[in-house]
């Protein structure tokens, strides 16, 4: 059916909100961004005039699409070349969606995506569509075609998995850079000491290179174990300056509401290091240098140029 341009406007003034209830559910910008071009020829197939509420109409056919997702994406995480990681986002990108609360900010943190992976798919749409757009249990519960009451077990169970995570600092830009100034100063000392100082006693650190950049394949454990691991990664050798082709420069930047530092090499982004802050120090740092989950912040990077590098060098 020929879409008019009253229905076109109207679905691309859903297209955000779309986008960031995908990203939350798929933890990837590419794949959100494929599933609410799949709604939209749904939308465009559909008989629109039978549509009352379209706003509903579009939520639940993108949940389902996101739901078909992630099943077949469970399958696709059993055969995946070493740790898993969620996509990064950097601030400002549409696709990390409303931040007027807590919870949504918190919603889309690499903490809260990566923890998500361990929610079943329906706990996963009730937790999301719940804390971070605000729908009721009944409206969820028409989306997932579940009774009310389900939907409510559902949440309750999702809230006790991701329950245990220890919340975050929330910081402004200036409060950011200088967490990631204070990390760069300490992975660049050579010395293990000003990293555990900055580091919980329990703080893990998980490497994301896909099948195509080395990585380490198992989460690093503690603060001396991430201490001495990273002063290795950091220490500077002709051979590492050759595998990543040039000298690295360093940018504090924020990512999915998170204090960031982005590596780039020879003008392109080869990695971001995401620091999970806590009121007690940084308990995780996720570094992504899978570059298939770096393309869209890459792209963004490069249009919002020129950028301010740090101070220091490998």
């Amino acid at each position: 059916m020929v879409v008019t341009a009253y229905e076109a406007d109207l679905f691309e003034r859903s297209r955000g909100r779309l986008e960031a209830i995908a990203y939350r559910l798929l933890g990837s910008a590419g794949d959100a961004e494929d599933a609410v071009q799949d709604a939209y020829l749904r939308w465009h197939a559909a008989d629109r005039a039978l549509i009352e509420v379209p706003e509903a109409w579009l939520t639940k056919v993108l949940t389902n699409l996101c739901l078909n997702q992630l099943t077949s994406a469970r399958a696709r995480r059993e055969t995946y070349v070493g740790q898993w990681l969620p996509e990064p986002v950097l601030a400002g990108d549409p696709m990390l969606g409303p931040a007027d609360t807590v919870e949504q900010r918190e919603s889309v943190s690499i903490a809260m995506l990566t923890v998500m992976e361990r929610l079943s798919p329906n706990e996963r749409v009730v937790y999301v569509l719940r804390e971070a757009f605000g729908h009721s249990h009944r409206e969820i519960a028409a989306i997932l075609e579940l009774t009310e009451s389900n939907c409510q077990q559902l949440y309750r169970r999702a809230k006790q998995h991701v329950g245990a995570e220890k919340s975050r600092i929330e910081v402004d830009s200036a409060a950011a850079r200088k967490v990631v100034e204070e990390f760069l100063a300490a992975v660049l000392s050579g010395d293990t000491e000003p990293l555990i100082r900055l580091l919980t006693a329990d703080a893990v650190s998980i490497a994301d290179g896909g099948s195509t950049v080395p990585a380490r394949r198992t989460p690093v454990i503690g603060a001396l174990a991430i201490a001495r691991y990273l002063r290795d990664i950091f220490r500077s050798t002709p051979a590492k300056v050759a595998y990543v082709g040039g000298e690295p420069t360093f940018y504090a930047v924020e990512v999915n509401g998170d204090p960031a530092m982005l590596v780039e090499v020879a003008g392109r982004v080869y990695g971001i290091f995401a620091l999970n802050a806590t009121p007690e120090g940084v308990v995780a740092i996720n570094i992504q240098v899978n570059p298939d989950k770096l393309e869209r912040l890459a792209r963004q990077w490069a249009a919002s140029a020129p950028h301010q590098p740090l101070t220091g060098s490998w």
